[in-house]
């Protein structure tokens, strides 16, 4: 069994429940069955065969959908890439990927001009409309540009037929996701069909989702978090798929209320911004489940979020490397907060020092994780592979404890680690002090060199209206760390920046630092 041959069983078992809503129109799973096999025989008329990749460069729209199953259908591989990446960024990846076809958004329509000249080895363009007066655009183009360029309506309607799910192996790579690239270029993690399936099956049976679930969407579909929790393990579970197209507290609360939204899955900025939004609380009471990854949720964001809206938050952990999901709180006992939980169904976590033996309860170590959600390997990268699996584990690069209940907790990401005068500071620690702050919004904490500690901590602070003082938020630290924790500079700002998920970037704040 895979994704594809799942979600088709439940289209001929209920082909009226409803597979997905998307501004304000709701499209049943017998619909979505339709328009991905037509979709898929389109392909295969263009000339896609199984084994070739195909990227995405789609958000949170039907096109995404029917692209990712069509793409999987003829056992064909799927690069989904972040539709807001430079040209040099797409460039790469649709290089380095090898990639055959591209179906892109229309705003994208540009890149097609460029694509033709600088990248040969792409065959064939399908714009996916989101607004009026494509084919006017498209009749624009040069000559070789229009040979190669296809909207994806008239791909949909250049045959009636449908394709049925052609023979793929458990080990055939379904997806290849680039990873953010924080250290030199992007490496792409090959998961398979197996890979895929388990963590979607093991994380909705975790979490406990059911056909009658509605799962808010607003997550980038792009993203590896999103791709497994709000797409594929409720479309496995047979669960309807609240698709928005983008992250706007206002519009969430509105979905959230009108849908009757039972699980919302967001990053911790997200759940940030719903909280300090000035709306209706009610409009979440059909919410029966919270989940948080991408990054650790801050505790006092986890307890704000909570009161405010009557749910528990479920942390949980994962990786691109990994399918991603590796651990979630559980539901069935306690929910530990500042925990990511416990290992989910069929995957297995340990901390390990650094000759791979497992560190004593409570000790820091990096986090291996190990199980049939593991990827197959990064593509074209055997000395990185080799790096990042040793034996059956997967090296995460995260250092993590785990107490005596079998709970794990991030302590930080090995690489930013700050060390002053010899001694280990984790820039989650200080982070979450400068939370509880009343006035504090957002806090992110870098290290940066020191010529008499080795390195000083560093922190970026987004303040409410009313604010706090620097010496007022050193003094606040000052009392709750040890001197070496406290943050020798603290540098207001309107804004932290962030990655397409919300998630905020450490290394943009350290260029910064580099740069003055």
């Amino acid at each position: 069994m895979n994704l594809v041959e799942r979600v088709r069983q439940t289209a001929l078992e209920q082909p009226e429940k409803h597979a997905y809503h998307f501004l304000g129109r709701d499209t049943t799973y017998g619909e979505f069955e339709q328009s991905v096999g037509r979709f898929a025989a389109g392909l295969q008329r263009i000339g896609v065969e199984k084994g070739d990749h195909v990227a995405l460069l789609l958000g949170n729209t039907p096109h995404f959908l029917i692209s990712l199953y069509a793409t999987m259908r003829i056992g064909a591989t799927a690069i989904p890439v972040n539709p807001m990446y430079t040209q040099d960024e797409i460039a790469y990846i649709i290089q380095n990927g090898d990639v055959k076809t591209v179906i892109a958004l229309d705003m994208l329509l540009p890149l097609v001009e460029v694509g033709v000249k600088v990248l040969p080895q792409v065959e064939n363009y399908i714009i996916c409309e989101t607004g009026d007066g494509l084919s006017g655009k498209l009749n624009g183009l040069s000559n070789r540009a229009q040979e190669v360029t296809k909207s994806f309506s008239q791909i949909l309607a250049s045959t009636t037929e449908s394709v049925d799910p052609i023979k793929v192996e458990e080990e055939d790579v379904a997806i290849i996701l680039y990873t953010s690239g924080t250290t030199g270029y992007p490496k792409g993690a090959m998961l398979t069909h197996r890979n895929l399936y388990s963590n979607a099956r093991d994380v909705g049976d975790y979490l406990g989702m059911t056909a009658e679930d509605r799962v808010i969407a607003t997550l980038p579909v792009f993203h590896v978090f999103a791709l497994t929790v709000v797409v594929n393990a409720p479309l496995l579970q047979g669960a309807t798929v609240l698709l928005a197209p983008r992250f706007s507290p206002g519009e969430i609360y509105e979905l959230a209320g009108s849908q009757k939204a039972t699980v919302f899955a967001g990053v911790p900025t997200m759940y940030n911004f719903l909280y300090q939004y000035e709306g209706d609380a009610k409009q979440f009471k059909h919410l029966r489940l919270a989940v948080s990854g991408g990054a650790p949720l801050p505790i006092q964001v986890l307890q704000d979020f909570e009161t405010k809206f009557k749910v528990k938050v479920s942390e949980g952990y994962g990786l691109s490397e990994a399918s991603p999901v590796t651990c979630f709180n559980p539901l069935d006992r306690e929910r530990k907060a500042g925990s990511i939980g416990m290992s989910i169904l069929n995957v297995e976590n340990k901390v390990v020092d650094e000759n791979g033996t497992e560190v004593p309860i409570g000790e820091v170590g990096e986090l291996i994780v190990r199980g049939p959600n593991v990827m197959k390997g990064y593509y074209k990268m055997p000395e990185e592979t080799a790096n990042a699996i040793r034996g059956e584990w997967l090296y995460t690069g995260d250092l993590a404890t785990k107490d005596e209940d079998g709970y794990f907790y991030i302590v930080d990401r090995k690489k930013d680690m700050i060390i002053v005068g010899g001694f280990n500071v984790y820039p989650r620690e200080v982070e979450e002090v400068l939370y509880t702050h009343p006035n504090v919004v957002e806090a992110a904490v870098v290290g940066f060199p020191d010529v008499n500690m080795g390195e000083a901590v560093h922190a970026y602070v987004v303040l409410k209206d009313g604010g706090a003082s620097v010496d007022e938020l050193q003094e606040f630290c000052a009392q709750r760390l040890v001197k070496y924790k406290v943050p020798n500079a603290i540098e207001l700002l309107d804004e932290l920046p962030k990655n397409s998920t919300g998630k905020i970037l450490r290394r943009s704040l350290k260029e910064v630092l580099k740069a003055k």
